[in-house]
Order: structure tokens, then sequence, then C-alpha cells
């Protein structure tokens, strides 16, 4: 018996092996430590939407057949194996290939569904895949998707044969900065603050079983005055059929994964809409980051045909005045005034690009940014996956959630832009004034890719109670019609506040409604509010950048740069940082609101990062950049 047990393990280990020569890391590049957890076999295993939560699933990351082909090619011959859900550009995917404007990405797996599924309706998500994308399951075209940061799924149970192995396939299309796609940072030739292409498949696949009849969406809308939590419950149901909310008894670091059993309240569902009444609210904050379970189900004659399971909160993001003679505009959080203060954080990883190396790699930069003492964090033209929202709800960290941008200010022609391109995104644009720029050409098809992405991502994120702003636009990249911009923003979500254009270029062509919420100044290195107006709330929306390139822990591109300059050590970075949070104290006392500091992170060529790009070394003093930072939160408090 001990034999075939010694045999079977030997014989596991071969295989596990065998496996893993098929995929390694590529590249000379650093790496964070998560980079060797990576399993490819079943990388990110998690459950990747933890707002609505469903036990049965399938997780189909890992290696898949890749090609890189001309645009036009409608067939491939696999160049190889890819990992999913790691960018092609990435280390971890294994392949670490840029493509062009001129190129196709094709990927393709098989997989087998569960005898248990027969006669449920298949869905099949997608987390994010940059850009264009056509999924094809065995043969046949089931979607197309445009839009590199938003969720996307297809019910593929027409497409399906009835047993045996389905054949998936994806190709994408993205010319990156050569199109006037929305792109970020992202730009084919890196260098400076633009940073390696992130193209394909870069957040979790997945299969879904659901009934036919079964729950879509939800939202939850929050009003702690009152006492009650709205929801809009989007299902497909049948006359007769009964859709149900339910409010659980939560607390600080509640999972839906596994959901409380205790009903606090619950409610039938009206022409999708239902109010429920809770008693002793307890809010959600930074310092007491409480969350309700949610279950929203759907029965026929008493028949449970779908349930989901989820979480929410008590919060409430409102516009206040200060008790100064001035009355400041101030943001207030449960109706009390809160100096949101935290570090731009943009989401890149050394080996994984966009995508975190696993689900730990991805709550860390949460927990450190929490760690320094700070109670925001805005996630700068990037937008993460489900889970990194969570982890912020979990923790207690409000978030500015930006829009990725669709272009640049930059007028210089690069190599890798069409001149109609260049063109496009040129602008004029002051980082000292604000006012007075001038609106990119953007031509209108692109407008409506910007609009229907944007509309996608608020959408898809509005119920994470972290995000208390949104923000349509950064310092005139790609800049267009603020004012509709704003409008649709307020349309889509009118619980939050709206940062229109964080750092300047500002309109008020439409007066003080369409401008937005927040009046937002840019100023590198120290702080300034070289603008102000009581109309709105005002910010300082970028600072800092101070510096520290640390010996074993950067990226290999010639620069290594901060907006403040290099420093000689921690200690320099921390006094300079110290000497600016003292300058922002005083700011407060004349009206700003809140504040964002250049970066949680290094990312290539930038080595501003409180934390290296790889996350081995956190450059400053841990408990005293706390206490500067929680001394800053707390100074709205003195007024």
């Amino acid at each position: 018996m001990m034999k075939k047990v010694i045999v079977s393990i030997l014989a596991l280990s071969m295989a596990v092996a065998a496996f893993a020569q098929k995929w390694a890391p590529v590249g000379e590049n650093i790496k964070s430590p998560w980079a060797a957890e990576v399993n490819p076999a079943a990388p990110l295993p998690e459950y990747p939407r933890p707002q609505m939560v469903r036990a049965d699933w399938m997780n189909l990351n890992g290696l898949w057949n890749y090609a890189i082909t001309e645009a036009s090619a409608q067939t491939f011959k696999a160049d190889g194996k890819i990992l999913v859900p790691f960018a092609v550009e990435s280390s971890l995917s294994g392949v670490g290939r840029k493509i062009t404007k001129n190129d196709a990405l094709w990927y393709e797996r098989t997989f087998t569904l569960p005898r248990k599924w027969n006669g449920k309706n298949i869905l099949l998500h997608f987390g994010a895949v940059d850009w264009q994308a056509e999924v094809f399951v065995n043969g046949v075209l089931v979607g197309e998707h445009k839009g590199g940061y938003d969720p996307f799924s297809f019910d593929i149970t027409p497409f399906l044969k009835k047993s045996g192995k389905q054949t998936l396939k994806v190709k994408v299309m993205d010319a990156t900065d050569n199109s006037l796609q929305p792109r970020g940072k992202q730009c084919f030739i890196n260098r400076s603050i633009w940073y390696t292409p992130v193209s394909g498949i870069w957040q979790t696949v997945w299969l879904e079983p659901v009934s036919p009849t079964h729950i879509e969406n939800y939202y939850v809308v929050s009003d702690i005055d009152n006492g009650t939590m709205t929801f809009d419950v989007a299902a497909t149901t049948s006359e007769g059929d009964v859709v149900k909310v339910a409010v659980l008894e939560g607390g600080e670091g509640y999972s839906a994964e596994k959901p409380s059993v205790k009903v606090l309240a619950e409610a039938k569902v009206e022409n999708g809409k239902a109010v429920v009444k809770i008693e002793d609210v307890k809010t959600w904050s930074p310092d007491s980051p409480y969350l309700y379970g949610v279950k929203v189900s759907v029965e026929r004659n008493g028949q449970v045909l779908d349930a989901v399971d989820g979480y929410t909160a008590m919060r409430k993001i409102s516009i206040v005045k200060d008790k100064t003679p001035n009355k400041y505009r101030r943001m207030a959080l449960n109706n009390e005034p809160l100096f949101q203060f935290g570090p731009l954080d943009q989401g890149w990883w050394p080996d994984g690009l966009y995508t975190a190396p696993t689900d730990e790699a991805l709550e860390f930069d949460v927990i450190k940014t929490k760690e320094l003492g700070f109670n925001m964090i805005r996630k700068h033209i990037k937008v993460e996956p489900a889970r990194w929202y969570y982890f912020c709800d979990l923790h207690g960290l409000v978030v500015w959630q930006d829009m990725p941008s669709i272009g640049d200010h930059d007028k210089k022609q690069m190599p890798a832009r069409d001149p109609e391109i260049v063109a496009a995104i040129s602008n004029n644009w002051s980082s000292d004034s604000g006012i007075g720029g001038t609106y990119c050409n953007i031509p209108q098809e692109w407008k409506e890719n910007f609009y229907n992405e944007w509309t996608n991502i608020i959408n898809a994120f509005k119920n994470f109670q972290c995000i208390v702003v949104w923000v349509p636009f950064n310092e005139a990249w790609g800049q267009f019609d603020t004012p509709a911009a704003v409008k649709l923003t307020r349309e889509l979500d009118s619980t939050r506040l709206v940062n229109c254009a964080s750092g300047g270029n500002y309109d008020f062509s439409e007066g003080v409604e369409g401008f937005g919420d927040i009046l937002d100044v840019h100023h590198y290195s120290c702080p300034a509010m070289n603008f102000f107006d009581r109309k709105f709330v005002n910010v300082v929306g970028e600072y800092g950048g101070l510096g520290l390139p640390i010996e074993g822990h950067t990226w290999t591109i010639e620069e290594k740069w901060g907006y403040g300059g290099n420093k000689k050590d921690a200690e320099d970075v921390m006094a300079r940082y110290e000497r600016y949070v003292n300058m922002l104290k005083i700011f407060v006392k004349t009206g700003c609101a809140a504040a964002v500091y250049t970066q949680t992170t290094d990312v290539e060529g930038e080595v501003n990062g409180l934390i290296t790009y790889d996350r081995k070394v956190v450059k400053v003093d841990v408990p005293r950049i706390s206490e500067v930072n929680k001394s800053l939160i707390e100074s709205i408090n003195n007024l």
C-alpha cells in the first residue's frame, strides 16, 4: 500500500513539473515576492465578483494557446502558451511581446461542462480585456466588446455542444496610444510617465451556470438619515415570480463568500425596487468599516430558483460648510467633515503590469496604504478588478475613481503614433491656472467609445461603497465636452461627488452645476493652491513625487526620477514629506478639503513611490509617517 502511495505522489509531482515547464516568467526585470507563488495550473483562483456570489462556477484562468497574427486574419496557428489573465506584454504571461495596431492577438482553450449544469444557462464572464474583443464558442461568434477596463458577459448556451469538449477563442485588437481609445498611461514606447502597454485578457475569465430565471444585478443606495437601504434589482422573471432582498448581520471583515445567517430586515421587490428599514444603523467609515450582508433571491411557488450573496454599507458622502467665518465647503462622510488624504495609486506591477500576481498581492497595497495612515486612495486612470474595491470596503479606505484617459497633452509626435492621433490629442493646458485651456479635437466616434466605457465602469462599480468621487478627466488628457461628461456621470450615479477635471482645464460654460463639485489643483513637488473658488470643494489633487531609487529594486529603464528630484536617503524623503504636510495643514485652514500624494509605489522609471515597484521595500518609517498623516487628517477637527 505504501509503495502505491509513493508511486502516486511521484506521478503527481512529475505531472505538476511537466505542466510548469510549459510556462515560466519572461524577462530579467525585477519581480514582486508573489511572482514565485503564481500557480500556472490555477492563477488567481478566487471568486472574482465579491458582491454577487454564487457557489457554483468554473475558473478558466490558466494556460491557453495564443498567437499574434495580422489584424485581418480569421484563423491562426498557435505560437505557444500564454498564462491567462496576464497581459501578453507582461512577464507573468510567459510571452512578453508587444502588439501593434496591425496585429491581432488570439487566445484558445477548451473546457468541459459538469453534468450537473445540464438545463442551466451558461454565462461566460470576462473581468477585463484590453481593448477590442471578439469571442467565439465552437467556431461561432457569440459577441464583441470594446473597452479595456469594464467587465462583460455573454450567455453562450445556444452555442454549446450537447456534451464533450467546448472550444473558446478570443480575438483581441489593441492599438494602445495609436488610437483614441481609453488607455490610461499605456504607451507603445514606454518612457517617463508612460508605461508598458497592456493588451489582451488581464482579469479573470470564468463560467457560471444560472437558472433561466435569475438575478442579473442589484444596486443599493443607503440613507443613513432615515435608516433605509433602497435596492434596485434587475432579474429575468416570469409572471408570479417573487424577488426578495434581505439585509444580514455583518461586521468589520465581512465576506459574502461566508454569509451571515441572521436576517436583520427583508422586503419584496416591486417593479425592480425595494426599501428596507435598518434599525440601530451602523455606519461605514475608515475608522469603522462595518459591512452588512445582502441576499437577493427569486422564488416561484415557494421554491428558490436563484440567489446571490453580497454585502453593502451604510454611508453617506456629501458637501457641508465648515464652522469657520468663511464657511468653506468640505467633503463630509456620514454628515461629518472628513479631510481625505491618500496616495495617487496607479496599480501597476513589475511582473503582471495591470494584474497583481496573486490575491494577496492585490490586497497588500490596500493594507499598506492603511498602515501608512492614509484614509483615501485616488485610483489613477486605471480601473481595478472587483476584489480590489472589496478590499477597500473591507479595510476602510475611501476611493476617488478616475476614468482612464483617452489621450494626453503631449504635443510631441511619438514614433508609434499616426499624425491624426497626435493632432487629436494636442491641446493647450496650464497646470498653474487650470483655466483657459482648450479641448482636444476628439472625433465623435471616439467620444462615444469614452462615454460607453465610462457608463459601463460606473454601472459595474457603483455598488462598492468605498468609491466616493468619480473623476472623468485628468489634466486635460483627451478632455472634451466637460459639462456633458459631468451630466452623464450624475445621471448614472447621483450619490457621489464629481471631480470633473483633476488638475485643471476647467469649463464653467454651463455654470456651477455643469462643472461638478470639486475644483482640483495639481502642483509639483510641493503642494499649492494657485486658485480657489468658494462655490466648490477645493482640493490638491496631486503633489509630491519625492524620488528615492533603492539599489536592486528598480526597473531597468535608464531614467529613475521623481517630480521633486531624487533624494539622498529615506530621512531626506521623510523630512521633505513632513514639510509638505505642514504646508497642507495651513491650506486646510484656508479651505483645502483633500490632498493626494504622488504616489503609493514606484512605477517603471518613476521612483517617487513610498514603496518600491517590487513591493519589497517600504522606503519610509511606517509608524512615523502614519502619525504625520493622521495629524493632517485630524487637523480639520481643530477649525
